[in-house]
């Protein structure tokens, strides 16, 4: 079964290696290890360098992976979708994505387990700029909403709008290119737009947007479990003392990125030089004051509660994004955590 199905995501997921190819050769591989000479472990982030995976590179910085014995090299990447297919498919054993990508590939039988949840929500978010009228979830009646499309967040507004007494008839939706959300919103062609709190509204706020209206989807009823650590299955039980390690030494980096975040931001800078982000620090500061790493109810930082795991499935199963009447107890393991993990709120 495993087999038959890498061979079927491997004609995906070469389609994107070849543009991850290109796109790291062009400014240098973009890889980053510490070269400590102990047990080498290659993980694949979602995105390229930046605050949204700062815990990793303070992991790295800080001495942790190096202390557990590990020589991690990290590996930029370009969404979380094509991550999730590059380890189903074999081309990397263990990487970073958001949950849903990798459910959903789960739930088509992939060999694919979440090991540690470092997002305990998805970071989406309604914004909006003062001024607009809009102080309420419900004031986005008649208004023109910008949306991202293609996107999961475009797919899950509908949740987010019935959790709050309304319907897509309710606003008018605008389709838009995701490059193009920003300059829509501050152009005033849309009244507020569909981004993320790690993101659009970083880059509202680095333009001087003002007081924002935000809207987050994790304290206004869709709380989704979010970007986790994850890995194939039969790699990671084959390896199960180095990847606990690496596990652990990750989630010290987090503690560490949420606690210090200067410090983790100059460690994302001295990791990866100018292919880091220039808002890093901005986004992780985001991250950290939107309460991601302890949305949804989480007692620990890395771990979903089994409960959040539950509402997940039933909250992304009523729009199509994971199929009905999956037990979600398949997209996940808890034994590869360590017995330590830190308690939320993180201090």
């Amino acid at each position: 079964m495993h087999t038959a199905f890498r061979r079927a995501v491997a004609v995906v997921a070469a389609v994107g290696s070849v543009s991850l190819a290109v796109a790291c050769s062009s400014d240098g591989s973009g890889s980053s290890s510490d070269g400590s000479g102990g047990t080498k472990i290659s993980f694949q982030l979602n995105f390229p360098p930046g605050g949204s995976n700062a815990g990793f590179a303070a992991a790295v910085e800080e001495g942790y992976y190096k202390a557990a014995g590990l020589d991690v090299t990290i590996v930029p990447g370009t969404g979380s979708s094509l991550t999730a297919q590059m380890v189903a498919s074999g081309q990397a054993s263990i990487g970073y994505a958001d949950s849903t990508a990798t459910a959903q590939l789960i739930a088509k039988q992939a060999p694919l387990s979440v090991l540690a949840t470092v997002y305990q929500s998805n970071p989406n978010a309604v914004l909006a700029l003062p001024g607009s009228g809009i102080t309420s979830v419900r004031d986005l009646k008649g208004k023109k909403v910008g949306t991202p499309v293609p996107s999961s967040q475009a797919t899950m507004l509908p949740l987010f709008l019935a959790a709050n007494g309304l319907s897509a008839k309710d606003v008018n939706l605008v389709n838009l290119a995701p490059t193009s959300l920003v300059q829509s919103l501050l152009q005033h062609r849309v009244d507020a737009i569909l981004g993320s709190t790690d993101a659009y509204q970083v880059q509202l706020e680095q333009q001087n947007a003002g007081k924002l209206f935000v809207a987050p989807f994790a304290t206004n009823g869709v709380p989704t479990v979010s970007t986790s650590i994850f890995a194939d299955k039969d790699w990671a039980a084959s390896h199960a003392t180095e990847v606990k390690a690496f596990v652990k030494a990750s989630l010290q980096g987090w503690h560490f990125a949420a606690t210090n975040p200067d410090k983790a931001t100059a460690d994302v800078t001295k990791l990866w030089g100018a292919k880091a982000d220039k808002a890093s620090g901005a986004e992780l500061k985001a991250i950290i004051g939107s309460n991601l790493l302890c949305a949804g109810g989480a007692k620990f930082l890395g771990k979903a509660e089994p409960a959040q795991w539950v509402k997940t499935q039933d909250l992304l199963s009523q729009v199509g994004l994971l199929p009905k009447g999956v037990d979600p107890t398949k997209y996940y393991s808890y034994d590869y955590l360590p017995a330590d993990l830190q308690p939320c709120p993180v201090k």
